[in-house]
């Protein structure tokens, strides 16, 4: 597709609140994974951290 300036390609033939709507959910939806995933990760190694406390405390 040629596009003669930005608007035009912004707009891609009409269906630019598509094309760019898909951009910006998948955008979202991969930046909420990677909070996720970071949230998950600190809870595990505080859950982690927890119980080797308390392994250690057990043993003492």
């Amino acid at each position: 597709m040629n596009w003669g300036s930005t608007s035009d390609f912004l707009a891609m033939g009409g269906y630019g609140l598509y094309v760019w709507g898909s951009f910006g959910v998948t955008a979202a939806a991969l930046l909420v994974e990677v909070i996720l995933v970071r949230q998950r990760l600190r809870n595990t190694r505080r859950a982690l951290r927890r119980e080797i406390s308390a392994n250690r405390n057990s043993q003492d």
